[in-house]
């Protein structure tokens, strides 16, 4: 008997590791399949069994190799097929309501993860009233890896387009979806695979880090998994033991009564406006800790027990915000918009309290200027800026170190998020990123050239790369002497020049100063799928705005050109955006005006102008520059060769001579997300 048991227990060793039918996460119901290509259904099972897939109607087999991998090449369809897949082995799976459409992989960071329920406050109706079976999306959860390439993602899963499932979606990605699919009818499908923060080279798979050895050999670090698992363990520490010092001292939580409470003694309280300096220091020393802020407002019998809103802008850092002593929302870090729905059971006729209960961790404490800071009931708007009583609960020192960012590390996502894909067939890709590359932003033009040719390999054809320029962000300037968002967005124009099939989105009008998180997606997801129609879909369109070409001398004014077909210029009476400088490379203010399909600048202190720059700054002010199809001109840069005696005015500069800024003075906060 006994030897029976060893004999059993020992076959159990050579059982195979799949004994039935196993699809990766990605092939599932709802998806859809690039059209007019040949379609790849793969999965496991167990070693050397025979799979049988039947798709309208037809059968195909194949068998699994000794590891039990398997795949089925599915024949190219039209767009608009659906059907499902019935996949025999020795179980049964079904993947029901497949359709055929073009199928993208929108990639990049935090602006491309920002989902449409963020968005609501602007494209509330526009959202809510549209819906299709035709678009198509699944989003890629968070994983990494520093290993080697996987072969499957984390648990996802296809949906289609309604008002419900549409909040989860990538803003960027719904809008260029939706305006492709308006415009030609094809449906649309978008693998979202993208990360908050990450920079490019968490993007790049290590034979593509080879020229980056400081990458590379950080990405070797990050092999060993007993280091891992302490940044993990250690990283969480600091907020994690800060937090719980700071709720059992912070008075708010502890006091007999608690300060949200309505039924709280505020009349001791001190008072601020909202956006004031003299609470947010504790003498010359920022005030990091918890700080509670309070105010009253007074409501009619008819809002009672009303279904609302409540915006609170923006703040740094975290926040709990209460009404009549109920928690309606609260944020764990500064980023996302504080729009609170307020149950119907909440608001009362007469006297209503409400209480914000601010986390400040470290740097400076703030509601964000410029936001919207109100109540909306029954389309009732009460503002909330302006005076509000305030009381510290507790003060804290500043969190020590942060969080860990394991997912940024080179090719960490790549190895989890996009290797695993690539059987997939896609139509191309899209990307928005680079806002944490601007520190580095001297090697971003090899990291992006290598990523999309990486990219590429992957899938094996010159698949279209349409991405986005980097918009406006801080403080708005006419003339910046040096801008490392600037110098990105320089990187980012060659690129769509000097890399073949790809089309960049200019968004140098649709940011936000105060927001590295614009709400605009509309515009950037319409401007980038104008490169998909006139490239991919035949339209006959304009798909970028006034792209500079040439310029030339006219004394101490310089004209500019600009690509045919672009070059329609949108008139206006001031022209804004430029700045000009001579020899010493020290950029003044310029005037500017628009004449035919040129573009005339000088500076009358300026005689002899060596360097023009259009729309240089973080946040180039009131820049204006459009072509008459509404679409803004990317910044630029030119630098004026030295002239001979004998053509004094007629210099020819073209934009193959751009060369970095001359002078570099001083340097602006970079601002991660």
């Amino acid at each position: 008997m006994r030897a029976k048991i060893y004999v059993f227990l020992f076959s159990l060793l050579f059982l195979p590791a799949f004994s039935a039918i196993r699809l990766p996460k990605l092939v599932s119901n709802n998806m859809m399949l690039q059209r007019d290509v040949p379609a790849k259904i793969w999965g496991w099972a167990a070693p050397n069994e025979r799979v049988t897939l039947t798709f309208l109607n037809r059968n195909y087999t194949a068998t699994a190799d000794r590891s039990g991998n398997w795949m089925i090449t599915l024949p190219a369809q039209e767009a608009g097929v659906t059907a499902s897949i019935t996949l025999k082995a020795s179980n049964t799976v079904v993947i029901n309501n497949v359709l055929f459409g073009d199928v993208w992989l929108c990639s990049g960071q935090s602006n491309m993860e920002t989902p449409v329920s963020r968005l609501m406050t602007k494209y509330r109706d526009e959202i809510n009233s549209f819906s299709s079976s035709s678009i198509r999306y699944v989003k890629i959860p968070l994983v990494y890896n520093f290993h080697q390439p996987q072969t499957d993602v984390p648990d996802c899963k296809w949906t289609d387009l309604t008002p419900v499932s549409v909040q989860n979606f990538s803003g960027v990605a719904y809008f260029y979806a939706r305006y492709l699919l308006e415009q030609t009818g094809i449906p649309q499908g978008v693998i979202n695979s993208s990360v908050g923060g990450s920079p490019a080279e968490a993007w790049i798979s290590e034979d593509y880090l080879q020229e980056f050895p400081v990458l590379a050999n950080a990405k070797h670090i990050y092999e060993s998994d007993e280091y891992v698992k302490e940044i993990k363990k250690f990283s969480a520490m600091p907020y994690q033991f800060w937090e719980e010092v700071a709720d059992r001292q912070d008075k708010g939580l502890n006091d007999t009564v608690k300060w949200y409470s309505p039924d709280c003694d505020f009349s001791g309280w001190d008072e601020t406006e909202l956006m004031g300096m003299e609470w947010r220091r504790n003498g010359m020393r920022v005030q990091n800790g918890i700080i509670w802020f309070n105010r009253e407002i007074e409501l009619p019998d008819s809002l009672e027990n009303v279904e609302g809103m409540i915006y609170m802008g923006r703040i740094v850092d975290a926040d709990s915000v209460y009404i009549n002593g109920i928690c309606v929302g609260t944020t764990e870090y500064q980023y996302p918009p504080r729009n609170y729905a307020i149950p119907a059971n909440v608001l009362k006729a007469g006297r209503n309290v409400v209480t914000v209960r601010l986390v400040s961790y470290r740097g400076l404490p703030e509601f964000v200027r410029g936001k919207s800071y109100k109540m909306v009931i029954n389309n009732n708007e009460i503002n909330l800026t302006g005076n509000w009583k305030f009381k510290v609960g507790t003060i804290m020192p500043a969190v020590q170190g942060s969080g860990a960012t394991l997912q940024y590390q080179p090719a960490g996502l790549f190895n989890s998020m996009i290797a695993p894909l690539q059987n997939f067939a896609i139509k191309g890709f899209v990307w928005y990123q680079g806002e944490s590359n601007t520190e580095d932003y001297d090697i971003y033009y090899d990291l992006m050239t290598s990523l999309i040719t990486n990219w590429r390999a992957v899938w094996g054809t010159e698949k279209p790369f349409y991405f986005v320029q980097l918009p406006n962000f801080m403080s708005a300037s006419v003339v910046q002497q040096f801008s490392a968002w600037a110098e990105t967005r320089d990187i980012q124009f060659r690129l769509s020049k000097d890399v073949p099939h790809t089309g960049m989105a200019v968004t140098i009008d649709v940011g936000e100063w105060n927001d590295i998180h614009p709400i605009n997606k509309k515009d950037v997801g319409i401007r980038l799928a104008l490169h998909a129609l006139k490239n991919l879909y035949g339209k006959e369109i304009v798909a970028e705005g006034p792209i500079f070409e040439s310029a030339k001398t006219d004394g101490d004014k310089v004209i500019l050109s600009f690509k045919k077909g672009t070059d329609s210029l949108q008139q206006v009476s001031d022209l804004r955006g430029f700045t000009i400088a001579n020899e010493n490379g020290y950029f003044l203010w310029a005037d500017a005006k628009i004449e035919g399909n040129t573009v005339i600048v000088w500076n009358n202190e300026i005689k002899t102008p060596k360097f023009v720059r259009y729309g240089w700054a973080d946040n180039p002010d009131g820049a204006n520059l459009y072509n008459v199809q509404g679409l803004p001109a990317s910044p630029f840069r030119i630098v004026l060769p030295e002239p001979l005696l004998h053509e004094r005015d007629d210099i020819i500069a073209t934009n193959s001579n751009r060369v970095p800024n001359p002078v570099r003075v001083g340097n602006v906060d970079e601002i991660q997300p």
